[in-house]
């Protein structure tokens, strides 16, 4: 953009400032900004830069412990376990990217978060994603193949770019989430999570201090790519936004390796007083968030930052997202150290300015200045909105729609055969088996448990975590979901006790009062679970104008729990060892009556696969229940009474006991007796399919059963032995009539083999003629 392009009203508006944001730019200079200063309020003041609109309500969320040494306002949370040794985590979004360019904006999605974590002078040992596409089954998008060809070319790019990014930097994928559903079809989700270890005592922080130290400028250097990418993911989607694919980055994983070797080694030197990555608004966002933390200012001079492209305008310098750079201030005269390093690595390093005692970003370009801001009007006194709010309900039927017949005859079997196939059920291999999850040789479990773990080197203890949310569930009803996605049990599954959370809160558009309604109360229900099961929020993302043409996604929060093994050889998986180990169900909840399960069974995976319609609310969560069934199992663990451990949920008892037979193809005989269960009046598909709160199935060999209900009776959680593991065949049996039967190699077929099935079926098959003409 030319340096000396006037200020106007339409100039303004193409920068995303409304007339009153721009009067306030207007009085905190005092002048009419430059062109470059324009810019920089556009991104800084963007939705996504300055949390403008959820900062009111973020305030609320718990962010303290005794384990916390790092909460909300750095690049990654970070959290104490022992032995000298710290755990940096955050979860991140890169929505509007990867809808405009799929494998990149997923690639630098994860390139992204990569740094976050390296930034605070930690090792990255593991990352996750939460994906949501639209569907990919040809009869769920009513035959119209432009749009199912876009969902497949959209999946297939996104996990494409997860895995060539993450694999060439050399860090596991530990798994994550894929889910489906229409809304997400013009509007994907990617969420990126990364966690690292470093020890207490070296820690880094982005702040700038010492006056007259070194600017330091490292890493790739800056081109065009990337222009207000901030600015783009703060606003809906058009008919035109593929235009904007010169706003998604272009990532270099290699780069980013040496860059993170690079780092570490520099920061080992001592010289290095403050650190961050160049991420949304790149340069501009370094560099004034390191002065306002320090309370300091910087000076740059844009002549002496690397370019790789000739004629770039200050405005393009400033504003520029190009990947794998980061700015650094050194002691002065130490300088030289810092560039030794660099130079080992073959990276660039340039000092670019440096601190000020004024709290001004000043920016100098042929040693002229194109920019001087007071950091704190970029940062603290960025715009903060109170916006209404108006309830809103889903536009579902809250009681069991006529036309459903729940009770009758039904082939149950066929049915749960349908479910382990559906797309939010089925294996999600085709995703993970393009991830590396054994480099570093960190990993424990790994894709396809319950949740990741890893080892902590040098000590005897073990990080689990898991990414995990339920759009729906919170379409249905914003709080209760949200409070059901904290409370996902996970990561206890493992043994481990969960000790903190990160968020990744992806939403319309903010400026609609149903919206904010919904944001406003997913944050009460986030903050509800957080204080009673003790797992504070220590960083995170907010995503809003996830739209499109004026159609939004549910509100979809996401969280990733971090859970602390103190003795790693404990660790339990979600997979049967052998036939003949007695199946146990964990309950925290009492069963809810039939007029409590015919609508909450609405919510579920069977009633929106197998009936084709969604009904009713959540499954009522009672969190003091669900923190002591969490207790309970966490207990069990640690006494070596459980061989597995699975979470019911989507698809319920029967799923969750399927899941668990697969990896080694056992079969499985569950008898269950209304009586013993508490649910004399409920249906077969309520006891088989609905997704109740707070249940855990465990395996164990015999012996181990009577202890195991001991333990349970300690912590007020029924345990009720359900089955026995075996060889060959799948059953359910209800008071003694069989319900469900079939060999497990057939089920395991089904959902193995699902995904892959419904991206490689030629699309056209299954439409109409009349369509294949119009399209």
């Amino acid at each position: 953009m030319p340096t000396d392009i006037a200020i106007t009203p339409e100039v303004v508006r193409e920068h995303n400032l409304t007339p009153e944001e721009y009067q306030k730019v207007l009085d905190r200079l005092g002048r009419t900004p430059t062109i470059t200063e324009l810019g920089i309020f556009s991104v800084m003041w963007s939705e996504h830069c300055s949390y403008k609109s959820s900062r009111v309500h973020l305030k609320r969320l718990p962010t303290r412990s005794r384990r916390v040494v790092q909460g909300p306002g750095e690049n990654a949370g970070i959290i104490d376990i022992g032995d000298g040794w710290a755990c940096a985590f955050k979860i991140e979004s890169h929505n509007h990217p990867s809808f405009i360019e799929p494998f990149q904006g997923a690639a630098t999605g994860v390139g992204g978060i990569l740094r976050d974590i390296f930034t605070m002078g930690a090792r990255p040992v593991a990352v996750m994603d939460s994906l949501r596409f639209g569907p990919i089954c040809a009869d769920r998008v009513e035959n119209d193949v432009k749009t199912l060809h876009r969902n497949h070319s959209i999946l297939e790019g996104v996990v494409s770019g997860i895995a060539s990014y993450g694999n060439c930097f050399g860090v596991p994928n530990l798994g994550g989430e894929a889910k489906f559903e229409p809304c997400y079809s013009q509007n994907p989700l990617v969420n990126a999570f990364a966690l690292g270890l470093v020890r207490r005592d070296k820690i880094f922080y982005a702040k700038a201090s010492g006056e007259g130290n070194p600017v330091i400028y490292v890493g790739a250097k800056t081109g065009r790519d990337g222009i207000h990418g901030a600015t783009m993911a703060s606003e809906e989607f058009s008919e035109t936004s593929e235009q904007k694919r010169p706003n998604v980055q272009v990532g270099d994983p290699f780069l980013e390796k040496l860059l993170l070797e690079a780092c570490v080694e520099a920061m080992e030197t001592g010289a290095v007083v403050g650190i961050q990555d160049m991420g949304a608004a790149g340069l501009t966002c370094s560099t004034c968030e390191m002065g306002a933390r320090g309370h300091v200012g910087l000076e740059i001079e844009l002549d002496l930052v690397p370019q790789r492209e000739t004629g770039m305008t200050p405005y393009e310098i400033m504003l520029s997202e190009s990947q794998e750079r980061m700015l650094l201030v050194a002691e002065r005269g130490r300088e030289e150290e810092v560039f030794a390093v660099f130079r080992k690595w073959g990276l660039d390093a340039s000092t670019v300015g440096r601190v000020t005692n004024d709290g001004h970003m000043r920016v100098l370009h042929h040693g002229k200045v194109v920019a001087d801001i007071p950091n704190e009007a970029l940062t603290d006194e960025a715009p903060l909105y109170k916006r209404p709010l108006q309830r809103w309900d889903a536009p579902v039927a809250r009681e069991i729609p006529e036309r459903i017949r729940i009770g009758v005859e039904a082939d149950l079997t066929s049915n749960f055969e349908r479910l382990l196939a559906s797309p939010n059920i089925c294996s999600k291999r085709w995703i993970t088996e393009q991830y590396e999850s054994y480099v570093q040789l960190v990993g424990t479990q790994r894709p396809g448990g319950d949740a990741g773990v890893i080892r902590v080197k040098g000590t005897e203890r073990g990080l689990a975590m898991k990414v995990d949310g339920n759009g729906r569930w919170c379409w249905l009803d914003p709080k209760l979901g949200a409070m059901h996605a904290v409370a996902e049990r996970n990561v206890a599954c493992t043994g481990a006790r969960p000790i903190a959370a990160t968020n990744c809160l992806n939403f319309g558009n903010p400026e609609k009062p149903h919206i904010m309604w919904q944001f406003s109360q997913v944050i009460d229900g986030m903050t509800k679970a957080c204080e009673e099961l003790e797992t504070p929020i220590t960083g995170g993302n907010v995503s809003f104008y996830n739209e499109t043409l004026g159609e939004g996604i549910y509100p979809t929060p996401v969280v990733g729990i971090v859970g602390l093994l103190e003795h790693l050889d404990r660790t339990v998986s979600y997979e049967f060892r052998e036939a003949g180990r007695a199946i146990v169900l964990l309950r925290g909840s009492d069963p809810g009556d039939s007029v409590d399960a015919e609508v909450e069974f609405g919510s579920s995976e069977y009633a929106k696969e197998v009936f084709g319609e969604v009904w009713g609310f959540p499954p009522a969560l009672e969190l003091e229940k669900e923190k002591a069934l969490q207790d309970c199992i966490i207990d069990i663990s640690g006494q070596g009474l459980a061989d597995s451990a699975h979470d019911c949920s989507e698809g319920g008892l029967a799923v969750a006991v399927a899941e668990s037979c697969f990896p080694r193809e056992l079969g499985a005989r569950i008898d269950l007796k209304r009586s013993e269960l508490g649910s004399e009046d409920l249906h077969l598909e309520y006891l088989l399919f609905g997704e109740d709160a707070s249940r855990i199935v465990v395996s164990c060999i015999r012996e181990n059963v009577p202890r195991i209900k001991e333990l349970a009776l300690k912590w007020g959680v029924a345990a009720l032995p359900i089955g026995v593991t075996q060889s060959g065949n799948f059953e359910i049996v209800v008071d003694g009539r069989a319900v469900v039967s079939a060999p497990i190699a057939r089920l395991k077929a089904a959902w193995e083999q699902a995904l892959q099935r419904a991206l490689h079926t030629e699309t056209e098959e299954h439409l109409v003629p009349e369509v294949l003409q119009k399209s």
